[in-house]
């Protein structure tokens, strides 16, 4: 049996945008709700003298949400198609939820940005734009919503497309759709609309379906965090000593030369094991268990590599951090960060640079980092780490920081 390919993606836009209704819509049109669930709905709508179906409930889940019509957490939803499975990130809109969002894009493969076509683009539109550009987000999809209440217009379709382009030509990002839908109504979400007979694209759910993601995930560099030592001590397993966790990059073969870092010792793949089977290869980001030829010291928080392709490794980490906590944060604060399997302990040492989200302007001379502020540091780690670039791989480039006294989550970095 073929396994299902599983999607990961996030929507942004302004508050008022429409973006838990496209969600509903596409949970509502894919088949994906239980009766009792738009039973709910329906009687919800009712009650606040709707005279459509208020598909928006189904994802806006805090009361406070549903009471200002507004998202506040990120929301996650599940729904399968045939070709695929999902897993949508429903991010607020609102500059104070900046840091909701950064962890729900943290690991898209795509962002939906809605714009209202009326309004075109607007700040927000800029700030979730780049925001999913600084997270590598590889693909993009710009859904104008709302094209019901512009007649469904082929020209202000155009115009916001150029005027889109016109600005993501700054960013780095590759791949960037356009589809013009009424999420209200259903037009071009999943079914194809007859009141835009001009547009001849895909409809947003066959982009979902079709968008190519294999090549999202570094097939290059070999990683493989050791997240687990398995010594079952059984008699069958006697001498079985695997080392379990997910790859986080290349491809690893029975019979490859592997290096273990930190120590460096070289050896040889002997099996790997996915489940009760015996696989001869393994990629991102399949979770296996390792065997190798020799008898070698590794423990959880080491690292195979090829001998050749090593990661960076240092103790002295430069990193774009989002910080999530209300209490503001100085020089010297001293945290527990995580990185792929490792623990460590740290200390930020500098802030080179506030960035301003709305004018991307960089502002020196910071010395307290306020919640949602997204900021250029230094942190210093107690051992070194074994790191890629969060550019060249989103998981060995990537870490949280955690407070030591309460063990919140208070930070989100990636690795320059």
């Amino acid at each position: 049996m073929i396994r299902s390919q599983i999607l990961r993606f996030t929507t942004a836009g302004s508050v008022d945008d429409g973006k838990s209704t496209l969600i509903g819509r596409l949970l509502f049109d894919s088949k994906a709700i239980f009766e009792d669930q738009l039973e709910a709905v329906k009687q919800s709508s009712m009650r606040k003298g709707f005279d459509y179906v208020d598909l928006s409930l189904l994802t806006d889940g805090l009361k406070s949400e549903r009471e200002q019509g507004i998202t506040i957490d990120v929301a996650y939803r599940y729904f399968s198609t045939p070709k695929r499975k999902f897993i949508i990130a429903d991010t607020p809109g609102h500059i104070q939820y900046t840091r909701n969002m950064v962890t729900g894009a943290s690991t898209a493969n795509l962002a939906l940005i809605l714009i209202d076509a009326r309004k075109g683009l607007v700040e927000q539109t800029f700030r979730h734009s780049f925001i999913a550009s600084l997270l590598k987000i590889p693909h993009i999809i710009v859904c104008i919503n709302k094209m019901d209440l512009v007649d469904y217009s082929r020209e202000v379709f155009e115009k916001i497309v150029d005027d889109y382009k016109a600005f993501s030509s700054k960013l780095e990002v590759s791949d960037i759709q356009f589809v013009p839908i009424s999420a209200l109504h259903g037009d071009n979400v999943v079914n194809r609309s007859d009141k835009m007979p001009w547009y001849q694209g895909a409809t947003l759910m066959h982009m979902l379906e079709t968008v190519h993601i294999e090549s999202d995930y570094n097939h290059i560099d070999g990683r493989f965090p050791v997240q687990y030592v398995i010594r079952p001590h059984t008699k069958e397993h006697g001498d079985f000593r695997g080392y379990a966790g997910r790859v986080a990059g290349g491809i690893f073969r029975e019979g490859d030369e592997v290096m273990v870092m930190p120590s460096g010792f070289i050896t040889r793949i002997k099996s790997i094991h996915l489940g009760e089977k015996l696989i001869s290869e393994a990629f991102a980001p399949m979770s296996v268990v390792i065997t190798l030829t020799d008898d070698i010291d590794v423990c959880r928080g080491d690292m195979l590599c090829k001998p050749n392709n090593q990661p960076g490794t240092s103790q002295d980490i430069d990193l774009m951090l989002c910080w999530m906590n209300p209490r503001p944060v100085s020089l010297q604060s001293k945290f527990i960060i995580r990185h792929t399997t490792k623990e460590v302990r740290g200390i930020l040492k500098e802030i080179q640079y506030r960035l301003d989200i709305n004018t991307l302007q960089r502002i020196e001379g910071v010395e307290q980092l306020r919640m949602n502020d997204l900021a250029r540091v230094k942190i210093r780690t107690s051992q070194p780490l074994l790191f890629d670039s969060y550019r060249k791989n989103r998981i060995t480039g990537s870490m949280i920081l955690i407070d030591e006294s309460t063990n919140e989550t208070v930070a989100g970095g990636m690795i320059i």
